[in-house]
């Protein structure tokens, strides 16, 4: 059954949000091409007529849409997908051969949702956890999409991993992907989430909603805990810095392509 495509060039600082809103009313992918340039461009991909014209409000710049063939989208996918690593952690597809001299191996596909690390923000997050992880850690992957920040800290040796996230999708996505990797990972909607403190907690959203969690996260982060935020443009940082130095030392850790990975450490 064919896709249906739209791309519509949009205002850099409005992406991100728009790509989260497409996602939220249906459309079953989203990517941001070039994202640093001033007017990145959006590619959404639909299942059916409907749901593609009931998001055209969020879109009334888009044109006409175009079918995409499954396979040829696939095709494409796996054309644009390359391998890469941090260090220890090497992050590719199925069908790519990690190199031997890979102590951590992370497998996954371009799927028609969710992430594959190949995104700055989850670069940034997935340096970190390279960095950070070094055996015995808890950790906490706070609105984990495909789950790769959790298969990550769990193939670098963490001790114990949750992911959630608030899209139950996301969560059975996750889920699989643990499985695929053969790792362990606590699954669950973020309502569930248990009182629990963790050394390590990472959360790759946006600038917005993280400044919201900033009193979650916080009691999540056990005293001399680390925290990593990503999905921060680089005019965001200081924003979403201040919401949480009332309970962190936190400053801006690394940056690529315009986005600022934010890293501190809980004081007790």
């Amino acid at each position: 059954m064919p896709l249906l495509a739209l791309r519509v060039e949009v205002e850099r600082a409005q992406a991100e949000a728009l790509s989260e809103a497409l996602m939220e009313s249906g459309a079953q992918s989203v990517s941001i091409e070039a994202p640093e340039a001033t007017h990145p461009v959006l590619s959404a991909l639909f299942g059916d007529a409907a749901t593609l014209e009931a998001c055209r409000a969020l879109l009334p710049n888009a044109g006409a849409a175009q079918e995409v063939g499954e396979q040829d989208w696939v095709r494409a996918s796996q054309a644009q997908f390359e391998p890469w690593r941090a260090g220890r952690l090497w992050i590719g597809a199925t069908w790519h051969e990690a190199p031997a001299d890979a102590t951590a191996a992370l497998r996954i596909d371009p799927g028609l949702a969710f992430g594959t690390g190949s995104h700055p923000t989850t670069r940034l997050v997935l340096g970190f956890l390279e960095k950070e992880i070094r055996g015995g850690e808890r950790v906490l992957d706070y609105g984990c999409g495909s789950g790769i920040l959790a298969i990550a800290a769990a193939k670098l040796g963490a001790r114990s991993v949750d992911a959630v996230d608030i899209d139950p999708v996301a969560v059975e996505v996750a889920r699989a992907n643990a499985r695929a990797n053969s790792v362990e990972i606590g699954c669950s909607l973020a309502s569930e989430l248990a009182a629990r403190h963790y050394q390590v907690v990472v959360a790759n959203i946006l600038a917005r909603p993280l400044v919201d969690l900033a009193p979650v996260l916080r009691e999540h982060v056990a005293a001399g805990g680390r925290i990593a935020l990503a999905g921060v443009l680089e005019e965001q940082a200081e924003e979403v810095a201040d919401a949480y130095r009332p309970a962190f030392d936190i400053g801006r850790a690394a940056g690529e392509e315009g986005w600022v990975l934010l890293a501190g450490r809980r004081r007790s």
